[in-house]
């Protein structure tokens, strides 16, 4: 997939403070429990903070205690870009990335046990996110 936001390392900069910088252009991990959507229950759409793409939607999200905002998938398949992530020196991992802007936005764990229609727990970053409540 062809990416729709393309910019600097300057311009991100610019446009992000440190720590979102640190999550989403350096596939940094924001501290567990400290994250604004951790448990955020209202019905909304769930935004990449960088570039405005709709991600996630509230009717996939669940409480996973996992401390950071779960979701047992992606408001759509082609707005996500999933990869081997291998950064751990154990068991590679599936980072998920934007496919809009190519964003980190954490990563997707498959065969935990959740009781959710996938399988899949989609352990994604707060800061890697807006979230857009809706009436």
């Amino acid at each position: 997939m062809e990416l729709k936001v393309i910019k600097t390392p300057e311009e991100w900069r610019a446009q992000l403070s440190p720590l979102e910088y640190r999550v989403l252009r350096e596939a940094g991990t924001e501290a567990p429990f400290t994250g604004e959507y951790t448990d955020t229950t209202a019905a909304g759409i769930y935004r990449c903070r960088a570039c405005g793409a709709e991600l996630f939607r509230s009717e996939h999200k669940f409480s996973s205690h996992c401390g950071w905002p779960s979701f047992y998938t992606a408001a759509a398949a082609e707005r996500v870009r999933l990869v081997k992530d291998t950064s751990l020196l154990m068991h590679p991992r599936t980072e998920v990335r934007c496919a809009a802007c190519d964003s980190h936005l954490g990563h997707v764990f498959e065969g935990e046990g959740y009781d959710v229609p996938t399988d899949q727990r989609w352990c994604i970053n707060s800061i890697s996110l807006d979230f857009e409540p809706v009436e």
